[in-house]
């Protein structure tokens, strides 16, 4: 009752089949691999950047603006 029967997976393809038709599943199954490969490698610079400690240590100057003056000058 916890996982993913055998038959639920079926019913899956069918609703896949039918919602999307088969000529576009290929493509569809494609953009949801790059988008997976996308993510992995993201979550892997995260890691490496939470190891790397000299990266978190640095700081960053920013400057506020002032609104109208931007407006004024535009």
């Amino acid at each position: 009752m916890g996982g993913i029967q055998g038959w639920h997976l079926v019913i899956i393809v069918i609703l896949a089949l039918l919602l999307f038709g088969a000529p576009k599943l290929p493509g569809l199954a494609r953009s949801v691999g790059q988008s997976l490969r996308i993510f992995k490698s993201e979550v892997r610079q995260m890691k490496d950047d939470d190891k790397n400690p000299e990266a978190a240590e640095e700081t960053v100057e920013g400057k506020i603006v002032d609104p109208d003056r931007r407006e004024n000058n535009a």
